[in-house]
């Protein structure tokens, strides 16, 4: 069922209003009224009745099918950015492309280096470390410390891994549900990635706390979180968590910062001069 019926309709009605006849070689006539393309004209170049485009723009017609999502794309001359728009607005996955792109671009890899004062790591979709600050290093861990699968952020967790990160009940739930609906978003959107379909697997296997967060099927984006540090030297350090996704590219960024003035912050300080100068380390991808 269409996200949204409404707008997939005023969506569909609004390109077919920018196009003119002449950009696509149809007849034009002096007593013409309609501001773009007529309704049986798109419905002509997209293989389609009038009565059932009339039934998608006026939201009655509920479950295009992707054949004539894409038909009505071509159409309509849409950008792969509108394509996709038009797929999305109808509830259908996006054809095309359906390779994970977790290759660091140099812009995020300047963008992690000088985020020096703060930790911070990129990670895949699949949430595997692929690049990290010598900070992240020291407030989290070092990911190279540990086994290839260990690294992975959902793995460690449900497997119950040692980490520094303590969490009450209520954020231990809410980091559970909101990096299962992740996966299962990701799953959604890659249904043919291996490493990802194994990951999933196996998590099914070893934790039956993943397997029934799985099974309520639930699609979400993991975007933000407190974090309570239990840091060897300085203590317990209060962080906040925020996770960008980077245009073009699957990965995600992770920045911790503390409030200005706070003692989490003065101790960030206190780590950023001693990791000042040590690289960035790329990972395995």
């Amino acid at each position: 069922m269409a996200t949204s019926i409404n707008e997939f309709g005023a969506t569909l009605r609004s390109w077919r209003d920018r196009l003119s006849p002449e950009e696509l070689g149809l007849p034009t006539d002096a007593n013409r009224r309609a501001r773009g393309l007529r309704r049986q004209e798109l419905a002509h170049l997209a293989g389609v009745s009038p009565d059932y485009l009339v039934q998608l723009e006026q939201g009655r017609a509920t479950a295009p099918s992707p054949q004539i999502l894409a038909a009505l794309a071509r159409a309509l001359r849409l950008t792969d950015a509108e394509r996709a728009h038009l797929f999305q607005l109808a509830g259908q996955l996006v054809p095309g492309d359906r390779r994970v792109h977790d290759t660091l671009p140099d812009s995020v890899r300047r963008l992690l280096a000088q985020l020096s004062s703060s930790p911070a790591a990129v990670y895949d979709l699949r949430w595997y470390p692929i690049a990290w600050n010598a900070l992240w290093a020291n407030v989290i861990g070092d990911p190279l410390a540990r086994p290839r699968r260990e690294r992975n952020m959902a793995w460690r967790y449900f497997n119950g891994l040692p980490t520094k990160i303590l969490r009450t009940p209520d954020e231990q739930r809410e980091f559970e549900q909101s990096i299962v609906a992740d996966l299962r978003s990701s799953s959604g959107r890659y249904p043919a990635d291996q490493r990802l379909t194994q990951l999933i697997t196996d998590l099914r296997e070893a934790s039956p706390r993943f397997r029934g967060l799985w099974d309520t099927h639930r699609v979400g984006v993991y975007e933000q979180e407190h974090k309570t540090i239990d840091h060897p030297e300085l203590g317990l350090l209060q962080l906040d968590c925020d996770i960008l996704t980077t245009h073009g590219t699957d990965l995600r960024l992770i920045v911790l910062t503390a409030p200005p003035g706070s003692e989490s912050a003065q101790a960030l300080d206190v780590l950023a001069a001693a990791c000042a100068g040590r690289p960035l380390v790329i990972g395995e991808v």
